[in-house]
């Protein structure tokens, strides 16, 4: 680094430093230095291979307090992460040397029985709103682990067990309370910033500081679900007949494919303890009987080895998995998008499904058609509505010296794979994979959310993100 970069840091340090006193006294949750005892545990997030040190972290209380931390920054110029749950796969709420904003103290939850809807601050997490709705038979279309922030997972798009019967996350939203990088709150919905409703539908945290979102409920209170899970041996057949099945399936049903080994938890008989296996984990809603049907042609076709299929509620299906996967365990994300899952590309799957590095390692098949595919590629920034899947390969591990074994062998893995992808991947599931990959995963709605970036965040304040650039005055000069 040059000297006059360096001293730029070290008078922007200095300033930070005489400022804070006063700013401590305006912030009415807790503002977090390197010199805190709470510092190393509020600046860790759920990806244990994420270790970034931030001058500051701010756990706001409030709006205000947003609003005061984003006015900050921007004074003193300090690079920005903005962070929810902290379920990022990259461990994009958190930076060096600059200033994240947690909403994790940000918990309020109103629902409204009249409307049938729920508002939700930006700091709770799918298992918050879960108890809130659990007990009205209701749920908002969110995820697969209850401990995930419902800020990140509804900005990426959000897909998950109600996918296939009620669409995204995004497709339930009716209004969001965003502040911007100038420090100003703004609503966005159908009537109001509508350009900003589309975008932040899929355009990840670019835009904003989502503080409030707006929810419709659905029905989901006891569902058909849980895993059936068959040796590995059998995972070309089982996934063959998934495909078939998951294309032509009711709305109603819902599994996704799993590559995985068998967790050593007493839930799991001790005899398959840390086999490699292939699975369903399903959550069908309606009618009892044709779930049960649903699951029982797997049952015929093979008998799962391990089958805790039954009726169970919601919410202690989406919490299932939680103590399997902690917080700060090592992992390493890649993803695709994916329209056809040929006899090939199964085959390919299989292959690397016998290779998992650890026992923690996996590979999920989401489905998104169903009532995702209701939407077009242009309705929302979420632009692959045409997708069939969203695949995940996650290798995973609690100790640092396999980092290199469980990356690699998801790279190879997704290497393999790629060329069978529609091209993008959903950005919930992405490390930092540059500007390429971004724009892969947006399409032709690229473009448009570059423009709007430009509109609600020229100077790109919001950066720590799959980020959008803003297009400049001279492209879109030459646009016209």
């Amino acid at each position: 680094m040059a000297t006059a970069t360096l001293n730029q840091v070290s008078d922007v340090a200095k300033a930070v430093d005489l400022d804070l006193p006063d700013f401590r006294m305006s912030i009415r949750g807790l503002v977090i230095t390197k010199d805190d005892l709470l510092y190393d545990e509020t600046r860790s997030v759920y990806n244990g291979m994420i270790d970034r040190h931030p001058a500051v972290i701010v756990k706001c209380r409030d709006v205000a307090d947003v609003i005061t931390a984003v006015n900050f920054a921007r004074l003193h110029n300090l690079l920005t992460a903005v962070r929810g749950g902290g379920h990022n796969g990259g461990g994009l709420g958190v930076c060096d040397d600059g200033m994240v904003i947690d909403l994790s103290m940000m918990k309020g939850i109103r629902m409204d029985s009249t409307s049938d809807t729920i508002r939700v601050e930006g700091g709770c997490t799918l298992g918050d709103i879960d108890h809130a709705t659990q007990v009205f038979g209701k749920a908002v279309p969110t995820g697969i682990l209850s401990t995930t922030g419902i800020g990140g997972l509804t900005l990426g798009g959000g897909l998950g067990h109600l996918s296939r019967k009620y669409g995204l996350t995004i497709d339930s939203l009716l209004e969001a309370d965003v502040v911007l990088a100038d420090g100003h709150l703004i609503t966005a919905s159908e009537k109001e910033n509508s350009d900003l409703f589309w975008a932040i539908r899929g355009g990840g945290g670019n835009f904003g500081i989502v503080t409030s979102f707006l929810f419709t409920l659905h029905d989901a209170g006891t569902v058909y679900g849980g895993p059936m899970l068959w040796p590995i041996e059998d995972a070309e057949e089982i996934m063959r007949q998934y495909r078939e099945f998951i294309l032509n399936a009711s709305n109603d049903h819902y599994c996704y494919f799993a590559l995985l080994t068998v967790p050593p938890v007493a839930m799991f008989p001790a005899e398959l303890h840390l086999k490699k296996m292939c699975g369903l984990l399903w959550c069908n809603v309606g009618d009892a009987e044709k779930s049960t049907k649903a699951a029982q042609r797997f049952r015929d076709l093979k008998k799962p080895a391990v089958d805790f299929c039954g009726p169970i509620p919601f919410n202690a299906l989406q919490g299932m998995f939680d103590a399997l996967y902690p917080k700060g365990l090592q992992w390493y994300w890649k993803a695709d998008f994916v329209k056809d899952l040929t006899d090939e590309a199964i085959k390919l799957n299989v292959e690397y499904g016998h290779q998992l590095p650890t026992p923690h390692s996996t590979m999920h098949l989401y489905p998104i058609n169903g009532a995702c595919h209701d939407k077009q590629n242009n309705e929302t920034a979420f632009s692959y509505r045409d997708a069939n899947w969203a695949q995940v390969i996650v290798g995973v591990d609690p100790d640092p010296a396999n980092k290199e074994k469980i990356s690699s062998w998801a790279k190879a893995y997704w290497e393999a794979l790629h060329p069978f992808s529609l091209g993008g991947a959903y950005i919930n599931f992405m490390m930092e994979e540059g500007e390429a990959r971004v724009e892969a995963s947006y399409r032709d709605n690229y473009r448009q959310l570059a423009r709007i970036k430009r509109k609600y965040d020229p100077d790109n304040f919001f950066k720590v993100n799959q980020n959008i650039k803003p297009v400049t005055v001279a492209e879109k000069e030459l646009e016209h």
